[in-house]
């Protein structure tokens, strides 16, 4: 790339260039752009308007406000550019900066690596730079974070010590060029319009992460506390197990009848057991419930209150509460299904028993939404079963199949889940054999699926997102069964599973699409809801729920978790919330599937505690 063009602005009061300024708020006009970004080390920023397919840019500009440079340029429809948000949005939230709409570099980079089969391959900016231009990638070290994933605490995107980008305007030329260079490889992709959904999908999502991580879920430590105390008694002494735990480990010693056990080791506890005439393969709880024996129980119990004190005790209540809020690390993509994972915090296996805890802020409620049946309408919809869509079409989907298995709804669901999961054994291998019949272009698609997996194919969600190659391990194992001395057994095994995680993917990842769609078309809506002249006049409609003092007139999105969301809100913006949330789903639907007859419902309860909703 030639040498780039430059101008400098401080853009503060001390500017005596501001009407000249090109990130002056006065010179900004309202109008579709792409503007790259990288930030400076000492609070500046770097940036250059491009072209929507990234072939040409205007002058590169050096900000020393890095937040009122983006407030100055976020006006109308413009999409930020930059290298990752997690390691860019954090520092714009805590300045009180929000942007709409991004392109994220890392993750969109990671998209392109999947479909290209480099998933090993680092999918940070320094990464797709060095391929671009053909030099050696750099690795990324043990226990380093790549650039997609870095610590939402971390300000700027430039370190001085990195050899890749010498300064801020090299890493900004590389941005500008990768970007050119992603746009392309978008382009040339065979459903390009469904890989660009999904890329900016993807990109909102890293801004919905971060912003969720900024404002955290309510919730209510002394309440947490609380209900601790009444689970396992008092607080221990560091090391220590709490009363409970302590009273439930002495009876299971008493229980075996035999020396002291540790309830912690399952390797103690089998030879406990067993000494008691007691053998199992592991002590692993569905394992547990099948003993007829005093100390399974007493086991089940311990093992339950024991997770729950070492996953979210009073250590996780010190980390990762404060100021009345939980804030999570959410990892974007985190699963190859598209998923979102969690970096510790465990934000999406919050306890039922914990949920108590999440309570509203005075004048507030919580908008839960939860997405029914998601995953086999999701079939019904990539299929084009005109019978399963017309039975997804309706409230109750399981329901809805009854008829086909004698009315036993119970069955219905188990059918569905062996054409997703890939059961095939006893009561549900039958129970197969009926959906194949009623259904067959549904039972098609998924099977279509396995065997791409057991051939060493991949397959791809309905957006574009594509699943992992199969290892050269898995190759070398599968390819020649036939020859002398190979474990044909193990191969066998490895071509099943291969087979039942592709024929899952499609639908799973394919819901994932249809999730971050959802998510992105709900935040614009509450973004609408939020300004102050919708906030005003759901307020003046509805004074009698109005808080005490200004209050937050925002409606935020405070969590997510696969199918499910919510939404902290003033009570007087519920109604408002709720019918955002049923639009998002049909517009998700119609983006991701086109016209289909299938029908994506989501749920809503507007509650005071999470714990209410279900």
């Amino acid at each position: 790339m030639g040498a780039l063009s430059t101008a400098v602005c401080c853009a503060s009061t001390r500017c005596g260039e501001a009407r000249r300024c090109p990130v002056s708020a006065r010179q900004v006009t309202i109008r579709s752009v792409r503007v790259a970004v990288v930030a400076g080390p000492d609070g500046s920023c770097w940036l250059s308007e491009l072209a929507e397919d990234g072939t040409s840019h205007g002058p590169v500009v050096r900000h020393d406000d890095f937040p009122a440079a983006v407030t100055a340029h976020d006006h109308g429809d413009v999409r930020w550019v930059w290298p990752a948000t997690a390691a860019i949005y954090p520092a714009l939230l805590r300045a009180g900066v929000r942007v709409g709409r991004c392109h994220d570099v890392a993750l969109t980079e990671a998209l392109l690596l999947g479909r290209e089969g480099r998933l090993a391959e680092p999918a940070s900016l320094a990464g797709a730079w060095s391929r671009l231009r053909g030099a050696a990638v750099p690795a990324v070290q043990a226990g380093q974070r790549p650039a997609a994933a870095s610590r939402p605490g971390q300000d700027a995107l430039f370190d001085p010590a990195d050899p890749v980008f010498p300064d801020p305007r090299a890493a900004l030329e590389a941005l500008i060029a990768v970007h050119a260079d992603q746009v392309r490889r978008i382009a040339a992709d065979e459903h390009p319009g469904r890989f660009a959904l999904l890329v900016a999908a993807e990109s909102a999502g890293g801004l919905i992460a971060g912003e969720m991580g900024h404002d955290g879920l309510p919730w209510r430590a002394d309440v947490h506390s609380d209900l601790l105390t009444g689970l396992l008694g008092q607080r221990p002494m560091a090391g220590m197990r709490p009363a409970r735990l302590a009273d439930l480990a002495a009876r299971i010693c008493d229980a075996l009848g035999g020396p002291p056990v540790n309830p912690d080791s399952p390797a103690q506890v089998l030879r406990a057991l067993a000494a008691a005439g007691v053998r199992v393969p592991s002590t692993r709880s569905h394992v547990l419930r099948g003993v007829d024996h005093p100390a399974a129980a007493l086991l089940l119990e311990y093992k339950e209150l024991a997770r729950l004190h070492a996953a979210h005790g009073w250590a996780w209540l010190d980390e990762w509460v404060s100021g009345g809020r939980f804030r999570p690390e959410y990892v974007v993509g985190g699963v190859v299904s598209g998923r979102w994972a969690t970096r510790g915090g465990g934000a999406l296996q919050i306890p039922r028993v914990l949920r108590r805890a999440v309570i509203a802020d005075p004048g507030h409620v919580l908008v839960v939404a939860d997405a029914a049946q998601l995953e086999p309408r999701v079939l019904a919809a990539l299929a084009d079963d005109r019978a399963f869509a017309a039975a997804a079409g309706t409230g109750d989907l399981y329901e809805a199949l009854a008829g086909a298995f004698g009315g036993d709804r119970a069955k219905a669901k188990v059918a569905l889940l062996s054409a997703m999961y890939g059961g095939a054994g006893g009561e549900a291998g039958q129970l197969l054999a009926v959906l194949r019949h009623r259904f067959p272009l549904a039972s098609k698609y998924v099977e279509a699926a396995a065997r791409a997996g057991e051939e060493g194919r991949v397959v791809r969600s309905r957006l574009g997102r594509t699943c992992p190659p199969p290892s050269a391990a898995w190759r070398g194992l599968t390819s020649v069964p036939d020859e002398p001395g190979a474990d044909e057994a193990r191969a066998g095994r490895s071509l099943r599973a291969r087979g039942r995680f592709t024929r899952n993917f499609v639908v799973q990842a394919s819901a994932a699409d249809w999730a971050l769609v959802l998510l992105a078309g709900l935040r614009r809506r509450l973004a609408a809801l939020s300004a102050p002249n919708a906030a005003a006049g759901a307020a003046a409609a509805h004074p009698e729920n109005q808080p005490e003092g200004d209050g937050d007139t925002a409606a935020r999105l405070v969590f997510f978790q696969h199918d499910e969301v919510i939404v902290h809100c003033q009570q007087a913006l519920a109604g408002a919330v709720e019918a955002a949330v049923g639009e998002a789903a049909a517009e998700a639907g119609r983006l991701v599937f086109g016209p289909t007859p299938v029908r994506f419902p989501v749920t809503t309860a507007v509650v005071a505690s999470y714990s209410d909703a279900k």
